[in-house]
């Protein structure tokens, strides 16, 4: 029962960045919705996903954000405390080896056509095929920076070529610098995490090759990214170039800036800076076949 608390429970570095960000009291009447078990309305939901966002820690405890695609019916919830993914990581992933192992991992299972999306956190541990996530939490997110795309093709067999370095050369900033979606993923001893960011391009400011800065846009109110990069900064960053089929991951340190600039749209003033360790440029790792983006609304 304790560590069942423990999981659900707001950790110190999320109640730190709620006190900091003023959201303190949403974040704690939002915070029912934060389960051990997915949701029975989610079960039909997963089986319609063709793209579950995968956040864990590599061999040297950093984090990187990466997906499994599928047609629908690769996820499936087998009960409410465990999904199943029907596919695995391209070899080239920086996570294909410690998936081959039980490890802790954040997943977001995200609709980009109905801008829904559910976060499931757990334990992973490898099938035939793909893993399954025991559950330690779950819960939805509301739709707001969701950029609504359409997957026209079902996912193509991947022939993956990595490139590796420890800055952003022109392509790799040409893509931050025009994206409007990206996910995050951090972690603390309890667990990793994985999340959405989405704007306008242009809303990831490449400072240098080695440094992006973002804004922080109003969102759940509980801080959950924010705290993670509070107790540590590690965090691992996905950036999926949807006309090539390519895939820019990033690991390295975060810093949230509080109230940093003047409130502009969106944004609460605060930002996050992230520092580059390693990239990892993969093409043909992630699927082509996307019709383009219609904005969100909150934009």
């Amino acid at each position: 029962m304790t560590d069942l608390v423990d999981r659900l429970a707001f950790h110190p570095g999320e109640l730190a960045a709620q006190r900091v960000a003023g959201t303190a009291e949403l974040a704690a009447r939002v915070h029912p919705i934060i389960s051990d078990a997915i949701p029975r309305g989610a079960f039909d939901f997963l089986t319609r996903q063709q793209m579950l966002v995968l956040g864990a820690r590599d061999e040297r405890d950093r984090p990187w954000a990466t997906t499994l695609v599928g047609p629908e019916g690769f996820l499936t919830a087998l009960d409410a405390h465990t999904l199943r993914a029907g596919a695995t990581v391209v070899p080239t992933d920086p996570l294909a080896d410690v998936l081959r192992h039980e490890t802790d991992v954040g997943t977001l299972a995200i609709d980009l056509v109905m801008r829904k999306r559910l976060r499931i956190n757990g334990r992973w541990r490898p099938v035939d095929g793909g893993g399954e996530v025991d559950v330690h939490q779950a819960f939805g997110n509301c739709p707001k920076y969701i950029q609504a795309r359409v997957m026209t093709e079902e996912p193509p067999e991947f022939h993956p070529v990595a490139h590796r370095s420890e800055a952003l050369g022109t392509r790799e900033s040409l893509v931050v610098s025009t994206a409007d979606t990206f996910f995050v993923a951090t972690g603390v001893e309890s667990g990793v995490d994985v999340s959405h960011r989405g704007g306008n391009p242009g809303f990831v400011e490449v400072v240098s090759p080695t440094e992006l800065v973002w804004p922080d846009y109003v969102g759940n109110a509980m801080m959950m990214t924010a705290g993670n990069i509070g107790v540590n900064p590690l965090t691992g960053l996905l950036f999926p170039d949807w006309e090539s089929g390519a895939t820019l991951q990033l690991t390295g340190t975060a810093e949230v800036r509080w109230a940093a600039r003047a409130q502009n749209g969106p944004g609460n003033g605060h930002e996050t800076v992230f520092r580059v360790a390693e990239a990892i440029w993969t093409e043909n790792a992630f699927p082509a076949s996307w019709t383009d983006p219609a904005y969100s609304r909150f934009n």
